[in-house]
């Protein structure tokens, strides 16, 4: 298992054990489970949580009467993931899962390929995803919008900051997310027709791709709908009506590519 020193550093801080459990991150998390709760099979069908950080995703599937095991390669998401009700947890690369040929009915890739630069590594990724899982099982995969690093610089406003302009506007052409803060994330944003590429290049069927936050994401007030039962409710609801808009799938910070798995014929 080969992970990036920078990656381990950025990780081992301990930023993602609250980062979808708090403040705007929740929007993220929130139209994960929305999708998934639509798209996955029933329980107790098991679930591959790969890369799944420090099981924020794992927990409620696994109250939901999943299956879940998350395979990670930082030493603190596992620890932090095998702790929670109901969860197993391990390390892991996704470019060579751990487990047997067809051994789950649904691979969560929720981190995985945005932290993949080359794209060689990403298509192994889903390949080995879709060798994990069973025939018409699922496939799922989260990526960084190739736009979200220049939006978040305008919110945050940090492009006026000395070279910010340069690295953004590079991220634009080249994929490559560096974080204006030093020790930051670093990772890669994909535009919407890569990711069906990849996919295709994976052996896979063409996904369906789903912006999650839309540009809900981008508003001052996000917090206060999110807070509010009601509101977040009516917040997700706008969201899900425009999840598969074509015209907006690159506002959302992030998007959520499903698939079923198939075996083609050539490797029969």
């Amino acid at each position: 298992m080969i992970m990036d020193p920078h990656l381990l550093r950025y990780y081992e801080q301990g930023g993602e054990l609250t980062r979808l459990r708090q403040g705007r991150g929740r929007l993220e998390f929130w139209r994960t489970r929305d999708v998934l709760l639509r798209t996955l099979p029933p329980a107790p069908a098991k679930v591959l949580d790969v890369g799944g950080g420090t099981g924020a995703h794992a927990e409620w599937l696994a109250a939901e009467g999943y299956d879940v095991e998350v395979i990670d390669p930082v030493p603190l998401h596992v620890e932090e993931a095998a702790a929670l009700p109901g969860v197993r947890a391990r390390l892991g690369d996704a470019r060579d899962l751990p487990v047997p040929d067809g051994a789950a009915d649904v691979a969560l890739l929720l981190g995985p390929l945005y932290h993949l630069p080359e794209r060689a590594d990403r298509v192994r990724a889903l390949r080995e995803a879709r060798r994990a899982v069973r025939a018409g099982g699922l496939v799922v995969s989260a990526f960084i919008s190739r736009y979200a690093a220049l939006h978040d610089s305008v919110r945050l406003g940090t492009l006026p900051l000395d070279g910010r302009v340069e690295v953004e506007y590079r991220t634009l052409e080249t994929g490559e997310i560096v974080s204006a803060r030093e020790g930051g994330f670093r990772g890669y944003g994909h535009r919407p027709e890569e990711i069906v590429a990849e996919f295709t290049d994976a052996g896979l069927p063409r996904p369906r791709v789903h912006g999650l936050e839309g540009a809900f994401w981008l508003y001052e007030d996000v917090d206060d709908w999110l807070d509010d039962d009601g509101r977040r409710e009516l917040l997700l609801d706008a969201a899900r009506r425009l999840e598969c808009e074509p015209s907006l799938l690159g506002v959302s910070g992030h998007l959520l590519a499903v698939t079923p798995a198939v075996t083609p014929v050539g490797d029969l």
